[in-house]
């Protein structure tokens, strides 16, 4: 038996040596790497016939930079890149420092942008045709294995003339790539990040966007379907506490444009609860025009009246309007609703001695 074993594995061994085993697993796609100056956020967006291509390609972190790593993607060009980055490299610097010492440099093709929105790619002369890049006003858009020199142009033209979010314009030009042939070989996944300080969930990181599409057979459309659901779900609580953190930092109108989209996602999903109640609490947490945010809890509850966080939260409005008797029938209500959340019941028992 175990002759037999080792017989098999001698065998295989075999086949891929005289076969021309390659371990180059060339991620034919086509990305853009971008910044967005008055919001101050970081993005990459990535389409391919190759699966889980989110997993490979795009990496970003907010005040330092974004990458994209593809065609034979060396992904330990990821973390590289922050580093350099973080140490107060520019976006051409990093590439070349990531390629130095890289013996397989011409399979790679990289594009960054740095955290002044400094853009930079690079493309090596092994990758598979059509390969190339362009690089324009804070962002870059690089392919290889592509239908032709249109996607890349294509790509570049819709990001410079969409107007709106940098998701948006991200997505935007994943479509116009595709729209001009994209990837020869077709489309398989896709893949959305864009980073803001503090921008992902609850303020705990930087990942306002964060969406992979592993295997489709029309991952862009998927990608933007999803894009819309973490809008209505977590885009507006982000926009929002960006648009206080800019306040304190007294930059105005990038807390201006934040304000904008709030409202616009507000209008947009006008009977959603869940959004009007994050809203309310940011709101509230932050003392900021509590009589707006007494507005919206009191609409979420229209909507949804036995949601307990949405009565937590008209509580916690109530109460930093120092109205402690109305604090306390709010609180009063979530803990009916649920009766097993210690949170509420000891803002409840606090709030109990204001009265």
């Amino acid at each position: 038996m175990k002759k037999n074993f080792f017989f098999l594995i001698i065998t295989i061994f075999s086949f891929f040596s005289l076969s021309g085993f390659d371990k180059r697993q060339n991620i034919a796609t086509f990305s853009i790497v971008a910044y967005d100056t008055l919001m101050e956020e970081w993005g990459v967006a990535v389409q391919s016939k190759f699966f889980a291509v989110g997993a490979v390609v795009p990496q970003a972190k907010a005040g330092v930079g974004a990458i994209a790593t593809q065609a034979w993607g060396n992904t330990t060009f990821k973390d590289k890149a922050m580093q350099l980055f973080s140490q107060g490299y520019n976006a051409k610097e990093v590439i070349e420092m990531l390629i130095k010492d890289d013996p397989d440099f011409e399979y790679r093709q990289i594009g960054v942008v740095d955290k002044n929105g400094n853009p930079y790619s690079f493309t090596g002369k092994n990758c598979s045709p059509y390969a190339g890049h362009i690089v324009g006003k804070n962002y870059a858009v690089l392919g290889n294995i592509l239908f032709s020199e249109d996607v890349l142009k294509n790509m570049a033209l819709a990001f410079e003339n969409t107007k709106g979010p940098l998701g948006i314009k991200l997505i935007e030009a994943l479509k116009a790539g595709q729209i001009a042939g994209g990837d020869k070989r077709g489309m398989q996944s896709a893949a959305l990040l864009v980073v803001s300080k503090n921008g992902g969930y609850s303020g705990f990181d930087d990942r306002i966007i964060d969406l992979r599409v592993d295997d489709d057979e029309k991952p862009i459309e998927e990608l933007q379907r999803l894009y819309y659901i973490n809008e209505e779900t977590f885009l507006i609580s982000s926009y929002i506490r960006i648009a206080f953190d800019a306040l304190k930092e007294k930059k105005d109108k990038k807390a201006e444009e934040a304000f904008n989209r709030v409202e616009i996602i507000l209008n947009k999903y006008n009977q959603s609860a869940d959004m009007y109640n994050s809203v309310a609490w940011e709101m509230a947490i932050n003392y900021y025009k509590l009589d707006k945010a007494l507005q919206y809890a009191k609409k979420a509850i229209e909507l949804k009246k036995d949601d307990a966080n949405i009565w937590d939260t008209l509580g916690e409005i109530y109460y930093r309007m120092k109205n402690f008797k109305k604090a306390v029938e709010a609180e009063k209500r979530a803990v009916e609703l649920a009766p097993d959340e210690k949170l509420f019941k000891d803002k409840l028992k606090e709030w109990q001695k204001k009265k």
